[in-house]
């Protein structure tokens, strides 16, 4: 699958990818994304090799003048109840996750193309409601929520860990809970 917008292509990863995407993950910006960080070109290419199976619910985010990947953006369709007429478990429910390479925030990208996901979303994977989770201290995301639509919810005090602190034990992060409707988004 690939969507396109003005400026940027959302594709599924190529093995090429591998040091654009590094560049952004040697040193992740917010917690949630410690998990992901590569620290050599070689594991960045080990993940592309990974990533290039996920062509639906998994992309890059493309410069279209460059080629350059300058972000990503995922969200899988979560087993929630209730139950559709033939017994299976509704899929309609997302919660996406955007990254985007620090030397190209403030430019638009991020909602040009979280805009762009969540019109696929809706009116092609049948998502029903779209919900996002970001650190109190993510300014930058919370104003890409709000921009996109979505609603704060609630804000969850010590909500999670990601990292540790210098002693050892959990840094609990406070977080905030966005969503938007299908009905909304249309």
């Amino acid at each position: 699958m690939i969507i396109q917008t003005e400026r940027l292509i959302l594709r599924p990863f190529l093995e090429s990818d591998a040091a654009d995407v590094f560049e952004y993950l040697i040193e992740p910006m917010v917690n949630c994304f410690s998990c992901m960080k590569l620290n050599s070109l070689e594991e960045a290419k080990t993940e592309m090799r990974k990533r290039i199976k996920e062509t639906e619910y998994y992309f890059a985010i493309v410069l279209k003048d460059m080629g350059k990947v300058i972000c990503e953006i995922d969200a899988y369709p979560e087993h929630v109840k209730p139950y559709d007429q033939d017994g299976d478990p509704l899929l309609d429910t997302f919660s996406p996750c955007w990254m985007l390479n620090k030397a190209y925030h403030g430019k638009g990208y991020a909602y040009e193309a979280a805009h762009a996901f969540f019109d696929y979303l809706f009116k092609q994977k049948g998502a029903r409601r779209i919900y996002a989770y970001t650190e109190d201290y993510n300014i930058s995301s919370q104003c890409l929520c709000e921009k996109l639509g979505m609603r704060r919810e609630g804000l969850f005090l010590e909500f999670i860990s990601f990292v540790n602190n210098p002693d050892g034990t959990p840094h609990y992060e406070n977080t905030y809970q966005y969503a938007i409707l299908k009905k909304e988004w249309l």
